[in-house]
């Protein structure tokens, strides 16, 4: 039975010996890598700083309410604005397993800096067991690189340290509760909403995709109904429509909502349909260069729970 005190006391004391120097933490907003950060702080206090980045890639208000966490957790933080570099670098990238390592090498360069300016040498990140075992870890094929994993460059001036490595996220949200960080929040890939664009990222799909997903979580927040997981994922086929009297040439969004313990497996959530029917009318209704959604059904496996 996996007990958090006795982890987080090992994790703390193992920390201490083996990080010899001051640390910057990777933070995404997410669960595992809040819960590294709280670790770090407790193990190095005023030697550690959390870096959250602005990737231009998050949620509506997402940076705001990672900032309200970071100050609640009495951590020390600092968020940094990377929409311009992220999104440059990314420009005209359609292939997943390029997005993923594009992404990979520009947060390290990111870290890098920041590593500098604070004069640490490690970087804790948030890495649990799934983060590695789909990236290809041990005798395994890749499934998918994770941006933290197998996104990583090959040289680099800094020092990573993994905590969490272990881990699955069951077991991470039993630290969440430990800690009274909000162990329900759903998780988010760190290569953020990269990853649910399908095809070319462009300020305009990325707009496109945030507000389809803000009316989906409030949907079913409103409902109560809460997976584990729930997003929205823009495709890059687009399809005939009608708006009033006029044929119309639109955007194709997909729902997924999954239910899972570890995030190793997950089964897609039977969400009533008149529930579904009425978030894809608003969604259409509000965006009008949507005009198709649809709803994945399918579990992991066949499928990995993003779509790419």
């Amino acid at each position: 039975m996996f007990n958090p005190t006795i982890f987080i006391n090992e994790a703390i004391n193992k920390m201490k010996k083996e990080v010899n120097g001051k640390a910057i933490i990777a933070v995404s907003g997410g669960v595992d890598s809040t819960v590294a950060a709280k670790i770090t702080y407790d193990a190095l206090k005023d030697e550690s700083l959390a870096i959250y980045v602005d990737t231009g890639l998050m949620r509506l208000n997402e940076t705001e309410n990672v900032r309200a966490i970071l100050d609640k957790l009495g951590i020390n933080y600092k968020i940094v604005d990377g929409q311009e570099t992220f999104l440059s670098n990314l420009k005209d990238i359609e292939d997943p397993e390029i997005k993923r390592k594009v992404i990979g090498k520009t947060f390290i360069e990111l870290f890098e800096i920041e590593a500098r300016k604070f004069g640490a040498k490690f970087l804790i990140q948030g890495t649990i067991a799934p983060d590695w075992i789909e990236s290809g870890g041990g005798l395994r094929d890749t499934i998918k690189s994770h941006h933290n994993v197998g996104g990583l460059p090959e040289k680099m001036g800094i020092k990573i340290y993994e905590p969490l490595r272990d881990l699955y996220k069951d077991e991470v949200r039993k630290l969440a509760e430990f800690y009274e960080i909000p162990s329900k929040r759903q998780p988010f890939p760190g290569p953020g909403l990269a990853v649910r664009i399908m095809g070319r990222i462009t300020r305009e799909r990325l707009d496109l995709l945030k507000r389809a997903t803000d009316i989906l979580e409030r949907g079913l927040e409103r409902e109560g109904i809460i997976p584990w997981q729930y997003f929205v994922v823009l495709l890059s086929d687009r399809s005939t429509g009608v708006h009033g009297d006029r044929r119309v040439y639109g955007n194709t969004v997909a729902i997924r909502c999954v239910d899972s313990i570890d995030g190793m497996t997950a089964n897609f959530t039977q969400i009533p349909w008149d529930i579904i029917a009425g978030i894809s009318r608003e969604i259409t209704n509000k965006i009008p260069e949507i005009n198709r959604v649809v709803y994945d059904i399918t579990d992991k496996p066949p499928a990995t729970i993003e779509w790419e």
